[in-house]
C-alpha cells in the first residue's frame, strides 16, 4: 500500500454528465433559484447551481438554500436584479431577495497562482455563510482586488475573478464541487465529486494540510459533513487533523460560535458530538466539556447531553424552533455541575453559587467560542429557575408560568427528570399544571403541602447550628430534610446534578444536590441559614441589585 496520500487537484476539463445520467430534476429546485438561473442565462452569462444544494438534491434531501455561480461580475448581477444587494468584504457576493428566501450569487473566482498555498478560502460557509452588506459605492471601490494571505498562509481577502475551471478551488470538498448547468441541464464534475457522492466519501480538494492551514474551520466543516451526511472521511483528508487541530485556537471566536450552531442546531447534533470527540476536535473547541466527559465516561450527565441533543435533532426534523441558549445549557451542564461542587459544600444550597458556577463555565467556554450576552443571561436564568421549579409554593408557581424563561427552564427540568437528575414527580406536576384549566390549577396549588414552620431560636444560633456537624445529614451525601422537594422523588431515586467525585472524607454526593439545595433559600423559614440571613439589609440589597440586572431571585 502506498503510504503517501494522493493530493486531489481539479482537472482542466470537466466530466459532463448528461441529463439522462443524473437524478437532478428542476421540480426539486426552488422556483426562485430557477428564475435567477434563467435570467442570467438570458442575459448571456453562464449560470450554475453549485455546492450543497446540488449534493442534497442528488441525495434525495431537501436543500436548505440554493447557491448560484456565474461569470457575471457582482455589479452586473446587481444591475440585472433590482431585488439584490452586495455583501461581503473578502468576497463580494450578490444576495437576490425573494421575501424570506435569499438566493446567493457568486462570481467565478480565479486561482491566479497555481501554488496550493494561494487557494481561496470563503469568508464564511459557502453554503450557509453570511457576510456584511456593502451598500456604499465608496466601500465597494475601497476593496483591494488582490489576494492577501497572512504569515501562516491563511487567506484574508480574495476578489480575483476567473473561470469555472479556477472556481473549483473555492470549494473545499469534492461532493460540494458539482455544478448543475441550467443551459442544458447537465452536471459538470471536475474533481470526481459524483463518484465520491455514490461512495459516501468526503474528500478534500487539494492538499488537505495546506487547506487546513489556510482555513482551520475546514476541519470543523469536515466533521459536520461527516455527521450530517453519514459519510466516511477519506484517509488523506483526516490524516492532518490531529496535528493541525490546534490552529482552531487562532480562529475568531465569533466565527466558531456560528460553526457551533451549524454543528449542533441543524438536525445532526448528537452525531456531531460523536464525530468531534472521535476527531479530537471537541477538546480544542470546548476543552472543559471534553475534560468533564472524559472524567465521567458513560455517566448520567453524558447521557443527559446525548438525550438533549437527540431531542433537539427531533425538533429540527419536525420544523420546531431551537435556541442557542438551550444548546449551551446542554453543553455546559457538566462543567457547571463541576464548578458548583468545587465550591465549599455549605454554599451548594445558594442560588448565588449556581449563578457563580454558570459564570465560571461561561467564561472558560468564551475563551474559544463567543457566547453572546443574550445566550449567557438566558442560561443563567434557566439554571437559577431550577430550585424554584423543584419546590413550588402556592400562587408563586402561577407567576413562574408567566416568566419569559419558564418554558426553557421547564424543558431543562423535564430532561433532568427523564435521566434521573431531578424528581420525576416534580416535572410531571409542572406538566399537568400547564395543561389543566385555571380552576384546576388553583386546586393543584391548594393540594401542595404547607410550608415547614420557621426554625425556633434566633437567626445567629440557627446559622451556627446549620454549620455544626450535628446539623449535617445523617448519611454522607444525603439531601438535608429541609431540602427535600415537596413533591418527593420515588423511593430510591436520587435527584442530582452531576456525577463528580465527592470532596475528601465524603462518600459520593448526590449528583445534582447543589441545584436541589438551592431550593431551600427561596423563602425564610425553610432553611436554617436562610432564617438567619433573610431579613438582613445586605441580603435585601443584593436581591434588588440582582433583580435590576434581570436575574430571577427569591420571590
Amino acid at each position: 500500500m502506498n503510504d503517501t496520500p494522493q493530493v486531489l487537484t481539479p482537472g482542466t476539463t470537466a466530466r459532463i454528465i448528461g441529463r439522462a445520467d443524473h437524478n437532478i430534476s428542476r421540480s426539486n429546485i426552488s422556483g426562485n433559484a430557477l428564475r435567477v438561473l434563467y435570467r442570467l442565462k438570458e442575459a448571456g452569462y453562464q449560470a450554475f447551481l453549485v455546492g450543497g444544494c446540488v449534493r442534497d438534491v442528488m441525495l434525495g434531501r431537501e436543500p436548505k438554500d440554493f447557491d448560484v455561480a456565474t461569470n457575471a461580475l457582482p455589479d452586473e448581477v446587481r444591475r440585472l436584479f433590482r431585488n439584490s444587494r452586495l455583501v461581503g468584504r473578502r468576497f463580494r457576493l450578490a444576495h437576490i431577495v425573494f421575501g424570506r428566501e435569499v438566493i446567493e450569487v457568486a462570481t467565478f473566482r480565479a486561482a491566479t497562482a497555481p501554488s496550493p498555498s494561494e487557494e481561496p478560502v470563503p469568508e464564511a460557509d459557502p453554503e450557509e455563510g453570511e457576510a456584511p452588506e456593502l451598500d456604499e459605492e465608496s466601500e465597494l471601490e475601497s476593496i483591494d482586488s488582490d489576494r492577501v494571505l497572512d504569515t501562516h498562509g491563511r487567506l484574508l481577502r480574495d476578489n480575483v475573478y476567473g473561470s469555472i475551471e479556477e472556481d473549483v478551488w473555492r470549494r473545499d470538498f469534492t461532493v460540494n464541487a458539482l455544478y448543475y448547468n441550467i443551459a442544458d441541464f447537465s452536471l459538470w464534475d471536475y474533481v470526481g465529486g459524483a463518484e465520491d457522492l455514490i461512495a459516501h466519501r468526503i474528500r478534500m480538494i487539494g492538499d488537505p494540510a495546506t487547506r487546513y492551514r489556510e482555513d482551520p474551520v475546514r476541519m470543523l466543516r469536515a466533521a459536520r459533513f461527516e455527521a450530517k451526511l453519514g459519510f466516511t472521511l477519506e484517509a488523506a483528508t483526516a490524516e492532518p487533523m490531529p496535528r493541525l487541530r490546534g490552529l482552531l485556537a487562532g480562529v475568531p471566536p465569533a466565527r466558531l460560535f456560528d460553526e457551533t450552531l451549524k454543528l449542533f442546531l441543524t438536525g445532526h447534533g448528537e452525531a456531531s458530538l460523536a464525530v468531534l470527540r472521535r476527531r479530537a476536535l471537541l477538546e480544542v473547541l470546548f476543552p472543559a466539556i471534553e475534560r468533564y466527559l472524559s472524567k465521567h465516561p458513560g455517566g448520567r450527565v453524558e447521557q443527559f447531553l446525548h438525550q438533549g441533543l437527540r431531542n433537539t435533532d427531533a425538533r429540527v426534523a419536525a420544523d420546531k424552533p431551537v435556541t442557542p441558549t438551550f444548546l449551551f445549557a446542554l453543553l455546559l451542564y457538566g462543567p457547571i455541575a463541576e464548578a458548583i461542587e468545587s465550591l465549599p459544600r455549605q454554599r451548594w444550597h445558594e442560588i448565588g453559587a449556581i449563578v457563580e458556577a454558570c459564570d465560571r463555565a461561561l467564561r472558560e467556554a468564551s475563551a474559544r467560542v463567543t457566547i453572546p450576552r443574550r445566550v449567557a443571561l438566558g442560561l443563567r436564568e434557566m439554571f437559577a429557575f431550577q430550585p424554584r421549579l423543584e419546590q413550588p409554593r402556592g400562587k408563586r408557581a402561577l407567576r413562574l408560568l408567566e416568566q419569559p424563561r419558564f418554558r426553557a427552564a421547564y424543558d431543562l427540568l423535564a430532561l433532568r427528570a427523564q435521566l434521573g437528575l431531578a424528581p420525576r414527580e416534580i416535572a410531571d406536576w409542572w406538566t399537568r399544571l400547564q395543561e389543566v384549566s385555571p380552576d384546576e390549577r388553583l386546586r393543584m396549588l391548594d393540594s401542595l403541602p404547607a410550608p415547614r414552620p420557621p426554625a425556633r431560636g434566633d437567626g445567629a444560633s440557627a446559622a451556627r447550628a446549620a454549620r455544626s456537624p450535628a446539623a449535617a445529614p445523617s448519611r454522607p451525601g444525603a439531601t438535608p430534610q429541609s431540602a427535600i422537594p415537596r413533591l418527593a422523588p420515588a423511593p430510591g431515586a436520587t435527584p442530582s446534578l452531576s456525577e463528580s467525585n465527592p470532596p475528601d472524607g465524603l462518600d459520593e454526593p448526590d449528583e445534582l444536590a447543589a441545584v436541589e439545595l438551592a431550593a431551600v433559600t427561596e423563602a425564610p423559614g425553610e432553611d436554617l441559614l436562610a432564617a438567619a440571613a433573610a431579613d438582613s439589609p445586605s441580603r435585601r440589597t443584593r436581591r434588588r441589585r440582582r433583580r435590576r440586572r434581570g436575574f430571577p431571585g427569591p420571590a
